[in-house]
């Protein structure tokens, strides 16, 4: 599956691991929250990293704080109607700061992306042929925003305020 990050299009070096399948020696790996919180004490003990793979569920919220200490966290988008992936990214890095690799997998919709560049998304998985070039436009689509949000782009109502205190500290000068 094609993988992007902010540099563009990249080799993926996480290889998924089910839950029945056994851990390889070595290598970067993803392991389902179910696995993650089974085995954590095995899984730390690893050499390489170890990534989370979080699927929206009734217990997927408690399992954010379990998991904001590893370096990846991949966000399933099981359906397009289920937003719940969005919530958990803002929880991930607002309440639990997570300061890693943010992933959206699954059926990640074109449309969607402004709003995944906004939550904090690092990373996607895509198949879609036109993916690249609609998240080249989906990071310049709005120039300005009005909340602010983990992109650490400023509000409207901010970037106003800085305008007038500009003007008004070269009135002054």
């Amino acid at each position: 599956m094609a993988l992007w990050r902010r540099e563009g299009f990249v080799d993926n070096v996480w290889s998924e691991v089910a839950d029945n399948d056994s851990v390889p020696a070595s290598g970067a790996i993803v392991v389902s929250a179910k696995r993650w919180s089974a085995e954590r004490e095995t899984l730390s003990g690893r050499a390489d990293p170890v990534g989370v793979s979080i699927a929206a569920a009734k217990e997927a919220v408690d399992q954010l704080g379990e998991v904001a200490g590893r370096p990846l966290v991949v966000l399933d988008f099981a359906k397009f109607a289920d937003g719940r992936a969005f919530s958990y990214a803002e929880l991930l890095r607002e309440r639990h700061g997570f300061t890693g690799e943010l992933r959206a997998g699954g059926d990640v919709l074109l449309d969607e992306i402004p709003l995944m560049l906004r939550c904090g998304f690092d990373s996607f998985e895509s198949e879609q042929a036109s993916f690249g070039p609609a998240l080249a436009r989906a990071r310049t689509l709005f120039s300005v925003v009005y909340q602010g949000a983990e992109d650490d782009r400023l509000p409207a109502s901010l970037l106003r305020l800085k305008r007038r205190n500009a003007s008004e500290k070269l009135a002054a000068e």
